[in-house]
């Protein structure tokens, strides 16, 4: 077997020094917290990027015990141009080049693993950098300078089709994905149709979508309530793009909002968002 490339890149309305700077210094800022995104999601408490050649990629446990996992060893570091690793869990090489760009910066990551060599979860770099990195880099201007946790609560909820459904709640109410929106497979292809794990985030909530087996029973039992910034423009958009409205916008306890379903039925409640809610 040979070496084995996978690579990526995403454009940043940075130079590359500030482009370097974002994605060493702030790594815990533009990390996306979720319950899968840790090698430890229960106890993890930072990622950190430690300087130089010879740093360490972290993920931080306990801080004072030195209670963390050691993720790679920094082999290049060169300020506004390139930074290396070596996995210390497998055997992938990740090289991130920053350079400049009419726009900016071009962020390229590169994931070798060696011939006969092991992947066991180096290469998601290359997943994660172009929307994670990317969506910060918009933001970190005007962004609160603490790790974006999750809320306590999150909500799982079931679709026949749920590669279909992610795309509906994107397109129609503009929920936000966390990476690139998958492609639903041909119903007849061997691959499975559906990948492992789809979430959004609505503010600090996680919304997951999984598949639903066996036949749904009933009628929508719970009704996610969703806050937006600007409900009349939400609610024009959705129903402009098919969306089924149960109940029109109104007010309700002072409260405007509106009801609708989604492409398999379940209901939701999209309401106005109050100027102070994150």
């Amino acid at each position: 077997m040979s070496e084995r490339l996978i690579s990526s890149e995403v454009e940043i309305a940075a130079d590359p020094g500030v482009a370097f700077e974002a994605f060493t210094a702030e790594l815990d800022l533009w990390w996306v917290r979720g319950p899968i995104n840790f090698h430890d999601s229960a106890r993890a408490i930072e990622m950190r990027c430690e300087p130089g050649v010879g740093g360490r990629l972290l993920e931080v446990y306990d801080e004072a015990a030195g209670d963390v996992l050691e993720l790679a060893r920094i082999t290049a570091w060169e300020p506004g141009t390139r930074l290396a690793w070596q996995s210390s869990l497998d055997d992938v090489e990740t090289e991130i080049r920053f350079d400049p760009s009419a726009g900016g910066t071009t962020v390229s990551v590169v994931a070798r693993i060696p011939a006969d060599g092991l992947d066991r979860g180096g290469t998601a770099w290359v997943r994660v950098v172009p929307p994670w990195f990317g969506d910060w880099c918009v933001r970190r201007d005007s962004a609160d300078r603490r790790p974006d946790e999750i809320a306590r609560l999150a909500v799982g909820v079931y679709y026949e089709r749920p590669v279909a459904a992610a795309r509906w709640l994107a397109d129609v109410l503009g929920f936000r994905y966390l990476g690139e929106l998958p492609e639903e497979k041909d119903s007849s292809a061997d691959e499975p149709d559906d990948p492992p794990w789809m979430e959004f985030r609505i503010g600090h909530g996680s919304l997951m979508l999984f598949k639903l087996e066996g036949e749904r029973h009933g009628a929508p039992s719970h009704v996610p309530w969703i806050y937006v910034d600007d409900v009349g423009a939400h609610f024009d958009h959705a129903r402009a793009n098919g969306a089924t409205i149960v109940e029109e916008l109104h007010d309700k306890w002072g409260l405007p909002l509106y009801v609708t379903d989604d492409l398999e039925g379940n209901r939701w409640t999209i309401a106005q968002a109050r100027p102070t809610m994150r």
